[in-house]
């Protein structure tokens, strides 16, 4: 085994060379972190909080471009299409890397041959959330509220995660619900507090403001233990609907054909970012929970939540587009 190891690293470093770049030299430059959903998200949260420390580390700039839209393809595409050079991450989410694949026919882009991965980054959970003129107080109230508006009452979405929460809601409450999609979910609570939609499950990240600043009321989480910074707040299982529970996870990938040697510097770099300050001030106001890996430990898990998300996708009646 350890022989193993050893010829994998010889390898690794020989590939990086042949490349051009090795781990001493990188990084030399600045270094872009894409994220497929709009500014605010929790995802870009993440990625500028872990993007303080990565340039305090290396002491280059490191950039966040949001590629918002598509259910995350128009990021997926860019990175998959970039250089293997580690200059361009991917901070995704199981949207990307875990869902897509079963909720359309096709996608343009592989989740698994075009990217390398690098680290898990976090996880966490959902909270559903209504605008205050619903007359709907706990999650049970807007069952019995939805159930006499059919159709009328909507749940706006931005990613995979909210998307399927809402249809898993819809589905076990036995309900029928107008689905509204956005390009990220920012602009999905800010359509809900102008009243334009009745609800929606976002992630904590981006919901909590809204619900701390009195402009939303928060009816249950989707995870099956409360969340600290809410306690107040049910879980969606214990108000009404036993069973459900819904969480979503971070991750960093790069091209695929990046130099193992680089792939191994940025992991480093990233784990280090997650213990960092910024990263662990944005845990502590949010309740996202820090979560990282191996590369070849995030690849079994995206095998593994793969499955789970198609299980999840089918249970909740959704046909892939």
């Amino acid at each position: 085994m350890r022989r193993l190891f050893l010829l994998a690293g010889i390898l690794g470093a020989a590939a990086a060379l042949h490349a051009g770049v090795s781990a001493a030299e990188y990084p030399d430059k600045t270094i872009t972190f894409v994220v497929p959903f709009a500014a605010g998200s929790a995802t870009d949260q993440l990625a500028r909080a872990l993007a303080q420390d990565v340039a305090a580390q290396t002491r280059q700039s490191v950039v966040v471009d949001n590629r918002a839209g598509a259910n995350g393809f128009i990021g997926a595409q860019l990175v998959a299409k970039a250089q293997p050079d580690g200059y361009t991450v991917f901070i995704t989410t199981n949207t990307t890397h875990a869902a897509n694949e079963h909720l359309f026919k096709s996608l343009p882009y592989d989740p698994v041959k075009d990217f390398a991965p690098v680290t898990a980054l976090a996880r966490g959970g959902q909270i559903l959330i209504v605008n205050p003129k619903v007359p709907a107080k706990t999650v049970q109230e807007l069952i019995a509220y939805a159930k006499a508006n059919p159709g009328k009452v909507s749940f706006g979405w931005g990613s995979s995660s909210s998307r399927i929460a809402g249809e898993m809601f819809q589905q076990m409450a036995g309900v029928q619900l107008l689905s509204v999609p956005y390009k990220s979910n920012p602009q999905a609570v800010t359509d809900l507090l102008g009243g334009q939609i009745t609800m929606m499950i976002t992630d904590v990240a981006t919901g909590l403001p809204q619900v701390q600043g009195g402009k939303v009321r928060a009816l249950g989480v989707s995870s099956l233990n409360r969340v600290p910074l809410v306690p107040d707040v049910p879980t969606i299982s214990e108000a009404g609907l036993k069973g459900y529970e819904m969480s979503f996870w971070f991750a960093a990938y790069v091209p695929a054909r990046t130099p193992p040697a680089v792939v191994a510097r940025l992991h480093d770099l990233l784990v280090n970012a997650v213990k960092g300050p910024a990263a662990r001030q944005l845990f502590e106001s949010t309740g996202i929970e820090p979560f990282t890996s191996t590369p070849q430990e995030l690849a079994s898990f995206q095998h593994e939540e793969s499955q789970k998300w198609a299980r999840t996708i089918k249970a909740a009646g959704i046909e892939a587009e």
